[in-house]
């Protein structure tokens, strides 16, 4: 099988953890986190872990080195979190745990936001994107809005080229 062959195959369908930051107490309430679910399966993708969690810097982190450690996950999709507010840590836990940053994904997502829906309150959100031990991780806010913007016009569109590009070397070297 060629290098190209072995990519097609590896990013076809994306292996995802979804972490809801969320005061929510149950999966039932979580409305982002289903989002998010129901478009990557819409698409093909497999949700291989999907959590709740408290707003806490630690937790999120703890999720960001489990996912990394585990070979069948190979994106990170959190909603919540990324606000300014005092309980919003989402921001520094990805920041924190990056081997690469993505400024490009809370730029575009930040225009987005401002041109199609809310104004210049897009200056609130701290969404970013990242590599962590050959994993894409994507931080974006909670609100389902939101979240449905950032699938549909960035993640969805990005997701299997993203990890395309950090399994390139990763599949060159076992071949």
């Amino acid at each position: 099988m060629t290098l190209e062959e072995q990519l097609n195959e590896a990013t076809q369908t994306i292996r995802c953890m979804i972490l809801t930051v969320s005061d929510c107490e149950s999966y039932g309430q979580d409305k982002s986190g289903a989002l998010i679910r129901t478009m990557l399966e819409e698409k093909g993708h497999c949700v291989t872990e999907y959590q709740t969690i408290d707003y806490d810097y630690t937790q999120i982190q703890h999720w960001i080195k489990i996912a990394a450690i585990r070979a069948d996950i190979d994106a990170i999709l959190i909603a919540g979190g990324t606000g300014i507010g005092l309980n919003d840590t989402t921001h520094e836990a990805v920041r924190d745990s990056l081997d690469k940053e993505m400024p490009g994904f809370g730029e575009i997502f930040r225009h987005l936001s401002f041109t199609e829906d809310v104004g210049t309150a897009a200056i609130l959100s701290r969404a970013t994107a990242g590599v962590r031990d050959g994993k894409v991780i994507f931080s974006m806010p909670g609100a389902p809005g939101a979240v449905k913007l950032a699938m549909d016009r960035i993640i969805i569109p990005e997701i299997s080229q993203v990890v395309r590009e950090i399994l390139k070397d990763k599949v060159r070297v076992t071949s």
